[in-house]
């Protein structure tokens, strides 16, 4: 494979090879704490598995490779890739970062990074002029979901990026949102890029775990090190499901992003729906830039906003019947949950409120089934409200 292999072929193939022993076609779960060494301080590659595991290995490779990326780390979930990422900061520190983004890197950045001496300020990061503002000396780093959770606004990598490195910081991205099938950071001038795996990567609900990828030598020692030290590192069989996970990635991309097209379109042509987010719209106010650095699609999650009161919402996401309520996203099933009470409920009201975020908001994962049969189900929903 080269620079011009297709993102299929990737998709199968990367970060695999066969097994050498057996030349079994994929790759072989290794499941072992600690590796016999022929000397002292003489390993074969590997020495304990906190360190370092084939089965980790190969998974790490696949992801750095899909994202054209030179360095991948796997960790035990999304949160503690993200908490490695600002590990790397020291007590004084500054974090610009998304107003509406994930609550648990809200609740992480909040709960437990401000207490020890880190200083964070949240805006949106649609607006690179806003970033600009919001930066200072103490700058470290620059925060971006793209596109965000669950408003999915979207910020222009690359001018954010630009940004971010002119006052010498880094700038960082979750795509667990876009996946590198619809959106490579990294090729924009972001440093770092961040996944939940346990989303689409993996893509079947079955498996929990987070990576990073970087092109720095330097960022991948320094993440490295936090990997191996504080050792929230996934198990081999969680790296074998997220690694098949990967070689239907961009199949099942294609499909999540028509049928949120399809659903978007038809939430947003009804009488009962106020509001819809959702990037492939044209009234979206990030359509523009959504098209120039999302070319494949616009990706499978919708979120809206009823005509009626919060109740109602409540009681849509129990109504219907293909849409499971469930917290989560990016598994081939279809979705839908209330952010402000499940997902984003540890974010404050009057915070959640202040950055676009109502109480009446609705969340869908749109999954890979028949996309008119989802419409009916929403419809049927609807219809009892």
């Amino acid at each position: 494979m080269n620079d011009k292999t297709r993102f299929g072929t990737l998709a199968v193939h990367a970060g695999a090879e066969p097994e050498p022993v057996t030349g079994a076609i994929m790759q072989p779960v290794f499941f072992t704490s600690t590796y016999v060494q022929p000397e002292p301080a003489k390993a074969k590659g590997y020495e304990y598995s906190r360190t370092g595991n084939p089965t980790r290995t190969a998974l790490e490779k696949a992801i750095a490779q899909l994202e054209g990326g030179k360095h991948g780390l796997s960790f035990s979930s999304g949160m503690a890739a993200i908490d490695a990422v600002l590990r790397l900061l020291s007590a004084g520190d500054h974090v610009v970062a998304g107003d509406d983004l994930y609550g648990g890197t809200y609740r992480i950045a909040t709960k437990v990074y401000r207490r020890f001496g880190l200083d964070f300020t949240f805006v949106n990061t649609a607006d690179p002029a806003m970033v600009k503002r919001a930066i200072k000396k103490e700058t470290q780093l620059v925060w971006i979901e793209t596109p965000s959770n669950p408003l999915l606004r979207i910020t222009d990598i690359a001018a954010v990026a630009k940004v971010a490195r002119e006052h010498g910081a880094l700038s960082a991205v979750d795509n667990t949102f876009a996946t590198p099938f619809l959106q490579r950071p990294l090729e924009l001038g972001a440093d770092i890029v961040v996944h939940s795996v346990t989303k689409y990567l993996g893509g079947h609900s079955d498996v929990v775990g987070g990576a990073i990828v970087v092109n720095s030598e330097d960022l991948r020692a320094r993440l490295a090190f936090l990997q191996n030290a504080v050792g929230g590192v996934p198990g081999p069989m969680d790296c074998f499901l997220v690694h098949r996970g990967l070689k239907t990635l961009h199949l099942r991309m294609e499909a999540h992003c028509r049928g949120a097209a399809r659903v978007a379109s038809f939430l947003s042509e009804h009488k009962k729906i106020k509001k819809v987010h959702f990037p492939g719209l044209p009234s979206h106010p990030g359509h523009d830039v959504a098209k120039r650095q999302m070319p494949r699609g616009f990706g499978g999650m919708v979120s809206f906003e009823l005509a009626g009161s919060v109740e109602d919402g409540k009681k849509l996401c129990t109504r219907t019947k293909l849409f499971s309520l469930a917290e989560s996203l990016g598994g081939v099933e279809s979705l839908i949950e209330h952010p402000p009470t499940m997902t984003h409920g540890s974010i404050e009201p009057h915070v959640r409120r202040a950055a676009g975020l109502e109480d009446g908001l609705i969340r869908l994962s749109v999954g890979v089934e028949d996309p008119d049969d989802l419409v009916s189900d929403l419809e049927q929903a609807l219809a009892g409200i």
